[in-house]
């Protein structure tokens, strides 16, 4: 059996970790490669740090596509290699005239739920503007939606497995940067990566659109450190890179911003 107190001490989804810690100890006891459903980016932060604390397992990450943000998780035996082919995903477009009728990521979902599935059965919807969109979904998925989702807003749609390859996925746009500010306050670092005033960031890092490593985080404050990643909602992310300090006792940090 695992340590699941000592294991769940440090993680915020508790729900979410115990029954990952149920799948792994499955795992352990049955020899077999098991899967999560798809986790969030804060549920597979919690997750990853778990496992660092396991010898005995392995686990390996995927959600179609190397950017994506829901992801599931195949967990194994430390002894069996384990590799892209154990996390099942099926590709999906859901097809349809848009062009007068515009639906957005929210309506995808929306539409998508109303089938009665629920949340974590779905990863990542590509949005492909008015020719419908794509999403991921577990494989056994697949043949009820097709029956099941004729319809998003007004629009007649079609369900049809697609291969990975066909996903149309935007490479984020980089950009490097440098700033130097006094501390490595959210509000300071975040309004010079974004190219925003500080007192707009301020607004919206109070106003709960400001998540750091994929947790919201509500506090201007908020203390960052080299490999944090801060994203805002519409807005993209920003990496931080190295950090180090000036002769004037100044933060020297080097930023990318990914949109």
């Amino acid at each position: 059996m695992l340590p699941k107190d000592d294991l769940l001490k440090a993680v915020d989804n508790r729900e979410c970790a115990i029954r990952v810690i149920d799948r792994a100890e499955q795992a352990l006891r049955t020899w077999e490669i098991v899967q999560t459903e798809f986790l969030s980016p804060p549920e597979l932060m919690d997750v990853q740090a778990m496992f660092q604390q396991l010898t005995e397992l392995n686990i390996l990450a995927s959600g179609g596509y190397p950017q994506a943000e829901r992801q599931r998780v195949a967990i194994a035996r430390s002894e069996l290699p384990l590799d892209a082919s154990h996390v099942e995903l099926t590709p999906i477009t859901i097809a349809g005239n848009f062009l007068f009728d515009t639906a957005t990521h929210r309506d995808f979902m929306g539409a998508l739920l109303g089938t009665g599935i629920v949340r974590d059965k779905v990863g990542d919807i590509i949005v492909t503007g008015d020719r419908g969109a794509q999403a991921v979904v577990v494989p056994e998925l697949v043949e009820f939606l097709q029956m099941s989702l004729t319809q998003v807003r007004t629009v007649p749609v079609k369900v049809s497995p697609i291969a990975t390859e066909e996903l149309k996925v935007r490479e984020p746009r980089r950009k490097e940067m440098t700033t130097v500010e006094a501390s490595l306050r959210l509000d300071a670092i975040a309004s010079a990566g974004f190219g925003m005033s500080r007192s707009k960031m301020v607004d919206l890092i109070n106003g709960g659109s400001v998540r750091v490593n994929w947790r919201d985080v509500t506090q201007s404050s908020h203390q960052l450190a080299q490999g944090d990643l801060v994203a805002i909602r519409g807005k993209g992310r920003l990496e931080i890179g190295e950090v180090s300090v000036t002769k004037k006792e100044r933060y020297r940090v080097n930023l990318t911003r990914l949109v």
